[in-house]
């Protein structure tokens, strides 16, 4: 874990950006796709500590995004290519364009600086998509990654940020997975290699520091 200077240096509001994956109604909601992911992220806090860091950036000046996966209703531009695509594809709630589904979830509040960013294809809320663009346009140096689920979206995303040259930061109690003991095995074993790793209150302990002299 970073020291509070180290940490606190990393989250400079204008350089920060506060991403959360999936973090959607038909993922984590109560009518989940998925209940037994939806059941980790709200039993664990890991959705509760989501919305007190977009909560806290909001406050703060730091961007956030959040990153939707979604299908069309007659699936033209979705991926087939997987045993997770043609699983999704039988579930009882499907992620459709324009449904409730796809809705940022409770107890997260979206404000109108926020970007929403959603997906038609693959498993990374990066690649091929939007993000890239908006965090260098933004001036991005520092991604934080929250959501779910630590099997496979949020290492796509910290893997892209990394490759892309951004410093990932990975608030170790802000994602989810299944099953429970997968998390911390991903996170200790992997996650930890290639991104910066803090806690939820570390972060609000950051994010509500004093400005320095000079900085908006």
């Amino acid at each position: 874990m970073p020291s509070y200077e180290q940490l606190s240096e990393l989250l400079a509001p204008e350089s920060t950006v506060l991403l959360t994956v999936e973090c959607q109604q038909g993922v984590v909601g109560p009518e989940s796709a998925l209940p037994e992911l939806a059941r980790e992220a709200r039993t664990s806090g890991a959705l509760a500590n989501v919305a007190r860091l977009v909560d806290a950036a909001h406050g703060n000046g730091v961007q956030v995004i959040h990153a939707i996966a979604e299908r069309r209703p007659d699936g033209r531009g979705a991926n087939h290519n997987a045993r997770l695509f043609r699983a999704a594809e039988r579930l009882p709630v499907q992620q459709l364009s324009g449904t409730t589904a796809v809705r940022v979830a409770d107890p997260i509040e979206v404000s109108e600086e926020d970007f929403v960013v959603r997906r038609l294809h693959g498993l990374s809320p990066i690649q091929g998509t939007e993000v890239d663009a908006l965090l260098r346009n933004l001036g991005c140096r520092t991604l934080v990654v929250t959501g779910v689920s630590a099997n496979v979206a949020v290492p796509n995303a910290v893997f892209d940020a990394v490759n892309r040259g951004y410093t990932a930061l990975v608030v170790t109690d802000a994602i989810a997975g299944v099953p429970s003991d997968y998390t911390p095995a991903m996170i200790r074993h992997t996650l930890a290699l290639v991104a910066t790793l803090a806690t939820t209150d570390e972060m609000l302990t950051c994010l509500g520091r004093p400005r320095r002299p000079g900085r908006v």
